[in-house]
This record gives C-alpha cells, structure tokens and sequence, in this order.
C-alpha cells in the first residue's frame, strides 16, 4: 500500500488504526557493468512491498538519492551531503508525524546511509528533547538493511560462497533482476580482485576499483536467486516490524 497511491481520506483513516510506515530509502549510484545505477532504491522497495502484502502497512515514498559521493567519479551518480540527507530525513518524518505517524521503518538498501541516518534519528529525538510541549506523537524511529537479516547473510553464502563481494553485489543485482527483468544487462567481465584498501574520495575509489565492483561477481545474479532473497528478506522485515510496532 504505496502512500503515493492513497487519498488523504484514507490515510486518515489508516492512522485510526495504525501509525507505523514503512520507509524505503537507498541511493542512485553506480553498481559496476551489469548494475542498474538506482539498485540501492529498488531492492528495498521491492522488499517493502513483498512485506506489506502481510502487513497491511502503508510504504512511504522512497528516498532514492543517499550518501554517495564516493561514487561520483562514475557518471549516472547522485549524491546528497550527510548534513543535506540528515535534513531530509528529518522534515520527512516530522512531516508525518504532524498528522499522528509514530513509528517510522527505514528499510536501507545502501551502506554508506546508515551512519547519516542513525545521525538524522538523533535530530529528530532533539526536536522533542529541546521542545518537550511541542504537541506531536512520541515519534520512534528504526533502521533496518535488507541485506543484513541473518537469514539473508546466510541465503548469499549458500548461493555464493565468498564471491558476493560488498559493493555491486550478485545479492543485489539479483534483486534487481527479479525486480526488473526487462532491464538486464550482460556484459563480459573476469572475477573481481580482492579489496586492495579502504577508498577515500570520488576520485580514490575509482582509481582502485575501475568498473565500479570491490570484491563482487555481479556476474552470479540470476531473477531465481533475486527471488529468493527477496522473499528471505521480506519474511525478516515482517518479523521485525511487527516486532517494532508492539514496542512499548
């Protein structure tokens, strides 16, 4: 149940019952030869919505721009500051919140939003903190990757032993595949060389990873696999936003 697809009469409805949201956001930014540039938004909001199926939630609009300036050197990317992306999660979730959203599901599809983002949840927890009567729900926020369930971790070491990598990886481009299948790319490329060292900048990352992969046989991805995971992740998010929502 994407919010973009509801009346403001059925969100209002919605939030007599329930006040969590589900929200994706990942990033547009290069994913090496086969990797589709939006892979970080489209895998957790494919993921989002397989969930929803059982929860009955509503998905919030996906924030598809993240913290990636490391990839800039590859053309396609986009990135927004940590402080530019702290503000937008903040007026996102407080915006809301004005209307009775308490608990907000950030679903993350890329690893370098996830210190800005815990960083964003410590401004939002300011605004009530420095304004105790400002007259809003007790907002509660959670960050969740898709990637990172148990069940997840273990479902990519079985279809891919140590040849997953961690960037442009066969989990995520299979994701995509599932996902979009008319999209599909195919291009030759050779096993990916081991991570020589950690990346600085734009221009330090391609210099050490020239086609855009550390580590990873994007080459591996099949759609059956994508679905796989898809459906292994999606059970965790159930899992854990039910979870979340019965906090006290």
């Amino acid at each position: 149940m994407r919010l973009q697809h509801m009346t403001w009469m059925e969100v209002e409805a919605y939030l007599k019952e329930q006040k969590g949201i589900i929200v994706p956001i990942g990033s547009t930014e290069q994913h090496g030869p086969i990797g589709l540039i939006g892979t970080d938004a489209i895998c957790p909001e494919v993921i989002a919505d397989k969930a929803a199926e059982t929860l009955g939630c509503i998905i919030g609009p996906t924030i598809s721009v993240g913290m990636a300036q490391h990839h800039l050197a590859f053309p396609g990317s986009v990135a927004l500051r940590p402080s530019t992306l702290i503000l937008v999660i903040r007026d996102y979730v407080l915006s809301l919140a004005r209307n009775g959203f308490e608990r907000f599901y950030f679903l993350n599809g890329h690893g370098g939003n996830i210190a800005t983002t815990q960083a964003a949840f410590s401004e939002i927890y300011a605004e009530t903190s420095l304004n105790p009567g400002w007259g809003r729900p007790h907002i509660r926020c959670k960050l969740a990757n898709w990637f990172g369930f148990q069940p997840v971790t273990a479902l990519c070491k079985e279809l891919y032993g140590d040849r997953d990598g961690s960037h442009a990886t066969a989990s995520e481009v299979a994701v995509t595949q599932y996902a979009c299948p008319e999209h599909i790319k195919s291009v030759p490329m050779e096993p990916a060389p081991p991570r020589p060292r950690a990346f600085l900048d734009a221009d330090d990352y391609r210099s050490i990873h020239p086609d855009g992969r550390i580590g990873a046989d994007s080459f591996l991805a099949t759609p059956e696999a994508g679905g796989k995971l898809v459906a292994t992740s999606a059970a965790s998010v159930i899992e854990d936003y039910k979870a979340f929502m019965a906090e006290a």
